[in-house]
């Protein structure tokens, strides 16, 4: 960034007040979309950074973001956390905050981990993933006054606490109808183990887009963990039905890969992984960088207003990629 590059440059650039450039960086929702839009782009194009220091001290937040990392593993899931998670720094650069990583393995040791972390940074906030049903986590940070927001629905009590997430129910049914209207009429379905939150959505999108088309779902449905072996597992199973389903929807493209080792049919996938992409794959795409910059738009506003005052959820619609 060039020295003399300050609000006032920004807002020139963008044809707005310094207040403004002030209101995107620090209360984004205070600002029209299509306003925050060309502020943004004129921040990325000169390459201005908020003084960070200078910030601090005005406001007493250290400006920082903590997020957990996976361990390293192989699989798809990965990839799109990963994803996330470069959209989720970019957003944060823009917004004037920085990123902090840490990995945990469960609900137990990330909460020991909230608690170091604490007593050694002075955080702002956190950015939780991979949310499921009972989440200690989030009860974890509320009970001691944290905020927070998570990139997946607090499953059970939508109201909980601020959530940005990506309707997989929308985005199985967008899969089930587009195959419906190439004809088919039994369409199964390969998931994860029923009890899982995410799982469990993707398959309602399914059953309730064959539902509507007056199509029976008995038997139809299998579920395993996520893997190319255990996918083409399943799928053979099904196939060996006296009625075989001539077509399948996955909850992950991990399964909807393994499905297609096991039959020559149209197979649709989740989350369009560069495994989907490559391999010619029709998969349903998460806007995760959207995801990312709405989680950064519902902690700024979290920490300006907190949690009684700040913006309801956020539930964001997939695209069906067909190839």
């Amino acid at each position: 960034m060039a020295a003399n590059v300050t609000i006032a440059t920004v807002a020139r650039l963008a044809n707005v007040s310094r207040q403004t450039v002030s209101n995107v960086l620090n209360a984004p929702d205070l600002v029209r979309e299509e306003t925050r839009a060309r502020v943004r782009a004129a921040i990325e194009k000169l390459g201005y950074r908020a003084n960070l220091a200078a910030r601090q001290m005005r406001t007493g937040r250290s400006r920082l973001v903590a997020v957990r990392i996976d361990p390293v593993r192989e699989g798809v899931e990965t990839t799109v956390l990963d994803r996330f998670l470069h959209g989720l720094t970019d957003a944060a650069a823009v917004a004037g905050y920085r990123v902090m990583l840490y990995t945990a393995t469960d609900d137990r040791t990330e909460i020991s981990t909230y608690e170091d972390l604490l007593a050694s940074y002075a955080l702002d906030a956190f950015v939780l993933t991979h949310t499921h049903h009972g989440d200690s986590r989030t009860a974890w940070l509320a009970d001691a006054g944290v905020p927070f927001t998570t990139f997946g629905r607090p499953w059970g009590d939508i109201d909980r606490h601020p959530w940005v997430d990506v309707d997989g129910a929308a985005g199985t049914g967008a899969a089930t109808r587009h195959l419906l209207e190439q004809g088919h009429r039994r369409i199964g379905f390969l998931g994860w183990p029923q009890g899982s939150g995410v799982g469990d959505d993707r398959q309602h999108g399914w059953a309730t887009a064959m539902r509507e088309a007056g199509c029976d779902v008995t038997r139809l449905d299998r579920h395993t963990v996520d893997g190319l072996a255990e996918g083409e597992q399943v799928a053979r199973d099904l196939l060996r039905l006296r009625q075989p389903p001539t077509a399948l929807v996955c909850a992950s493209d991990q399964l909807a890969l393994g499905a297609r080792r096991a039959a020559d049919i149209p197979v649709i996938g989740f989350d369009d992984s560069p495994m989907a992409q490559i391999s010619g794959l029709s998969s349903v795409r998460q806007p995760l960088g959207e995801a990312a910059a709405e989680c950064m738009r519902l902690l700024s506003a979290l920490l300006d207003k907190g949690f009684r005052d700040a913006p309801g959820p956020v539930l964001l619609k997939p695209d069906l990629i067909l190839r």
